[in-house]
């Protein structure tokens, strides 16, 4: 009896020495997980660990409920930008994950001062939900865009007779004679030339649509392709050309099939780069009626890229806008890619 005594004692022993030893690994764990975190490695984290618990000899070590890690700092940045098209980063797709967009930084505000706080007063400033961000309707203008919207006929001669001024200061400088019989007129010529080219600045939005917006119960896709742009290239100056397609699926109104083409001619009259005329269309035609998606594809040629600098005749730049139902469903985007490319039959 007392052998058999000896011998379960020596048991306890041995059991009770390595429930210590497991404790003490347990807490070693436990104390570098919370300097890991405190030096800040989440990601060195394992996914879940125990806690030690007194038990019994005979009871085995149990383990408490899987600890759910919080979000990296990179991936609370990821935030959406609220009316620009893009799908908040809480909206889960239909394959249940959730789509995010990098926070983006705020635009400036290019109206002037006095404006600004006017539309802050009529709550019509930054915090409104448009994302076309000002009063006027002229969609991101530019510093001086709404002095030439409003200036007399006099203010116009005096800003033409300004640019055919430097005009004729930049012949002198690349080494020409302004005097002589061939350029005595062109100083003139390209102040009005630059003027037509650039008239996109003195086009509201709302002129451009004129009111033709119709109710018609219609869900399908509608497209207008192959619009031939033309515009310049901010820069350089000199000009870039190719063709938009335009497409939106309607949601209980349509727009004039010309307005289409009519608000893609008024943003390309400006000075731009093809990523943000491309952008600014598929707002503007969101923002107008708000339809349940749509898309842009633009095609161009960049003469900065053939008549100078790399000089790469040729060459094409593709950039698109994809919004609403365009961005978030795949097969909806696949067919107006393959509509815009099929050859016409007409």
């Amino acid at each position: 009896m007392s052998s058999e005594s000896e011998e379960r004692s020596m048991t306890t022993t041995s059991t009770d020495d390595r429930l210590i030893t497991t404790t003490k690994k347990l807490l070693d764990l436990h104390l570098s997980n919370a300097n890991a975190t405190t030096n800040g490695h989440p990601s060195e984290l394992p996914h879940t660990h125990t806690q030690p618990q007194p038990q019994s000899p005979s009871a085995s070590v149990a383990a408490p409920p899987p600890t759910v890690l919080s979000r990296t700092p990179s991936q609370s940045l990821l935030l959406a930008r609220e009316g620009y098209g893009f799908r908040p980063s809480t909206t889960p797709s239909k394959t249940g994950s959730a789509i995010t967009t990098p926070l983006l930084p705020p635009l400036p505000n290019p109206l002037p001062l006095a404006i600004q706080d006017e539309e802050q007063k009529t709550g019509r400033g930054e915090s409104s939900s448009s994302p076309i961000p000002d009063q006027y309707g002229l969609g991101w203008p530019a510093k001086s865009t709404l002095s030439r919207l409003n200036a007399t006929a006099e203010e116009k001669l005096e800003r033409e007779n300004k640019l055919a001024a430097a005009v004729r200061t930049l012949l002198e400088c690349i080494g020409e004679d302004p005097d002589r019989e061939g350029l005595q007129r062109t100083p003139a010529r390209y102040a009005q030339a630059l003027m037509w080219m650039t008239r996109g600045y003195e086009e509201r939005l709302s002129d451009v649509i004129n009111d033709a917006i119709f109710a018609e119960d219609h869900d399908e896709m509608v497209i207008v392709r192959d619009i031939d742009v033309f515009s310049l290239c901010e820069h350089h100056l000199v000009p870039f050309t190719g063709k938009i397609s335009i497409g939106y699926i309607p949601n209980k109104l349509v727009l004039g099939l010309s307005k289409l083409a009519r608000i893609a001619e008024t943003f390309s009259r400006r000075l731009q780069v093809q990523e943000r005329l491309t952008r600014q269309i598929a707002i503007a035609v969101q923002e107008a009626i708000k339809p349940q998606g749509v898309a842009v594809v633009m095609e161009a040629t960049h003469l900065c890229m053939t008549m100078r600098g790399v000089q790469k005749p040729g060459s094409t730049t593709v950039t698109s806008t994809m919004l609403g139902a365009f961005r978030t469903r795949q097969k909806t985007r696949e067919e107006f890619l393959t509509l815009i490319r099929s050859q016409s039959r007409i």
